[in-house]
């Protein structure tokens, strides 16, 4: 499946639009990653901890999106946007969303 930010895909006609195409998560912290982030806070540099919990669920929700496409028979997904909300202390929501469309 194409997945993009822009609005067109060149070289191929966007035929039907389906709606709006989503997917996301929400992850929290842990002890273990919050004691080495707090280390690595005190020296300086990447928190690699949550470098890596932030990936992980860019990549779960990125995937959740993908399948919400395919249930509705989308080609591609357009105009694709990720954000993040905090939803509590120590836990956020990724959400990945776009237009889901239909190729000729």
């Amino acid at each position: 499946m194409i997945i993009t930010t822009g609005e067109k895909i060149p070289g191929r006609e966007i035929i039907e639009v389906l709606g709006v195409s989503r997917g996301s998560t929400v992850r929290a912290r842990n002890i273990g990653r919050d004691i080495f982030a707090g280390l690595k806070s005190m020296v300086g540099g990447e928190i690699i901890e949550y470098t890596k919990l932030q990936a992980e669920a860019r990549e779960q929700a990125l995937q959740r999106m993908l399948e919400d496409a395919k249930k509705i028979g989308a080609d591609a997904v357009i105009g694709v946007r990720m954000n993040t909300s905090m939803i509590m202390q120590g836990a956020a929501e990724m959400l990945v969303y776009g237009t889901a469309v239909k190729l000729k």
